[in-house]
């Protein structure tokens, strides 16, 4: 059966269908710094409330707060150490918080299993590359796919219907993610031969293949260069239009100034601000806490 035709997103300009080896040109316009965008006024997803988590004597996160409403971006920033990917962690069930609760569409979150929290519509992309090495692009998504199959056991065993039924619909999306984030081409190598970035957008797409409702990316940007930080910036934005909420960690001001509808500061575990990226920017503290000074000599 033949793929259907689905279209070159936007963003996409070609980049990640030049060879490897070629150098990205820069792209003139994804360069510039869009209007603020105003908040969304939608509904609350996310509510992070009063959140603690203690390692031993080390105070991680200290009564954190915050809310994501659904089609937003949302930035979550701060210097090194400040407890950004803690949180995440708390959020995603890697670890177990010592107080406080997270609701996700009005269920709470605290407590539950990492798979649980996935079927529920978070996923994640890592600090750290999380994928299988030895598994193509294609299979890594599946992967991914694999997390909405309804297949039974024996289903599966004895390879009903149903099984190879859900194993061409989880291919086909997986090939339509890979072609989304601009890897297609990509599709049958294994992962470890793939380039830093094209293993990046890979993470995202084996994200997306979840179906979440929010997706959280972790410094998706660590390591790229001016280009490509630009062609990620318009794969954030299109991620959004496909109606998912975003929330990003990152330590690239341009690009969190360029795509986030709101931030939160943390510093030691503490939100020190919060609010559009143009007052958050200017805010004594989070100037402070960027520099090192005390917040009335910034």
């Amino acid at each position: 059966m033949s793929e259907p035709h689905i279209e070159t997103p936007e963003w996409e300009d070609e980049t990640a269908r030049r060879p490897v080896d070629e150098p990205i040109p820069a792209d003139p316009v994804a360069g510039t710094v869009p209007a603020q965008r105003a908040p969304s006024d939608g509904q609350a997803l996310l509510e992070v409330d009063n959140l603690s988590l203690r390692f031993g004597g080390v105070l991680a996160l200290d009564r954190v707060s915050f809310s994501l409403r659904e089609g937003e971006i949302f930035g979550l920033i701060g210097p090194n150490g400040a407890g950004k990917t803690t949180c995440f962690n708390a959020l995603t069930g890697v670890y177990k918080p010592s107080g406080g609760e997270i609701r996700f569409r009005g269920q709470v979150v605290t407590g539950r299993k990492k798979h649980q929290i996935t079927a529920m519509g978070i996923a994640r992309t890592f600090q750290n590359i999380r994928l299988f090495p030895e598994m193509t692009a294609l299979e890594n998504v599946m992967v991914g796919a694999d997390a909405r199959h309804k297949t039974s056991v024996i289903s599966a065993l004895f390879r009903l219907p149903r099984h190879w039924r859900e194993e061409r619909e989880g291919r086909e999306k997986s090939m339509e993610l890979l072609r989304f984030v601009g890897i297609d081409h990509r599709a049958g190598e294994v992962s470890r031969n793939l380039s830093y970035g094209e293993q990046r957008r890979l993470e995202i797409a084996r994200a997306l293949a979840t179906e979440p409702t929010l997706l959280c990316l972790d410094e998706p940007a660590a390591g790229f260069n001016p280009a490509e930080k630009d062609s990620l910036l318009k794969l954030i934005r299109a991620i959004r239009e496909r109606g998912i909420t975003v929330l990003l960690i990152e330590h690239d001001m341009r690009l969190v100034m360029g795509v986030c509808d709101r931030l939160v500061v943390l510093e030691f575990g503490k939100k020190i601000a919060e609010g559009v990226p143009a007052e958050v920017r200017d805010d004594p503290r989070v100037v402070a806490a960027y520099l090192g000074v005390p917040a009335d000599a910034a």
